[in-house]
């Protein structure tokens, strides 16, 4: 089992940035294609973003493009998230995610339904 420990939320104003970070144990990390996603109140969890276990590949949402940039750093077992241009609309619980892939590509596109593993969330508020 892959443990998923998230750090680097809170409030921050619209126009802000933050970056969220996510310390992966457990598992070799780089078997497992690393993703994001987020549960705003009242709303059901949405896909935010998505990178494969070498980092060659990344899938976003379309909401989050251009403004958000999904990384990874192998040695360190860590992936991030990092979040620029930040809106009321991203306020949100975000959820880092695992998933084995092994050392195989595979279409990042079908991570969007979810993830085999999940961290426990971590609150992002933005203030208008």
């Amino acid at each position: 089992q892959v443990q998923l420990v998230q750090s680097g939320g809170g409030l921050v104003q619209a126009g802000g940035s933050l970056r969220l970070s996510c310390a992966a144990s457990g598992r070799t990390f780089t078997n497992y294609a690393m993703g994001w996603f987020r549960q705003a109140p009242g709303n059901e969890r949405e896909f935010v973003a998505a990178i494969s276990w070498s980092g060659g590949s990344t899938y976003y949402v379309d909401s989050v493009k251009g403004r958000f940039t999904i990384s990874r750093d192998n040695g360190k077992n860590t992936a991030y998230l990092q979040m620029n241009s930040l809106k009321p609309e991203d306020t949100a619980v975000y959820y880092c995610a695992a998933h084995y892939t092994g050392n195989y590509y595979r279409n990042l596109e079908v991570f969007t339904s979810g993830m085999d593993h999940w961290g426990k969330g971590i609150l992002v508020t933005v203030s208008s």
